[in-house]
């Protein structure tokens, strides 16, 4: 299948919002460029693109928190893609809280860690 023209930014990447498919919470937001979304199409599992590292990355590939896709959608401006998921594992973030939106604007967390990102991850 041929992904829709999509309108990247100067680095050529678009932001992408992950929700959870059966309970509508966003997970995540991340980046991707025409690559990653392509990969992502054809395996039915995330991947990204790492501004900082330069590279592509499948979402889970070291903590095994692997996300299924079940729809991908795209904005009116076709500026941001939203990608319905089955989270596999207990979170989506890498800090150890299910989504990575868990702290409101007063710095105060709304919910507790679900994991331990050192035994996923290992010392940081």
């Amino acid at each position: 299948m041929n992904i829709p023209d999509l309108k990247y930014d100067a680095q050529g990447l678009i932001p992408v919002i992950i929700q959870d498919s059966l309970n509508n919470e966003v997970l995540m937001m991340a980046y991707m460029n025409e690559a990653s979304l392509q990969m992502t199409f054809e395996t039915g599992y995330t991947h990204f693109w790492s501004r900082s590292r330069q590279k592509f990355w499948k979402k889970g590939e070291s903590s095994g928190h692997v996300q299924e896709v079940k729809q991908i959608l795209y904005d009116c401006d076709k500026d941001t893609v939203l990608i319905k998921v089955d989270q596999k594992g207990p979170g989506a973030c890498h800090t150890g809280h299910r989504s990575c939106f868990y702290t409101e604007i007063t710095g105060s967390e709304i919910c507790g860690k679900v994991f331990s990102e050192e035994d996923v991850y290992g010392k940081k």
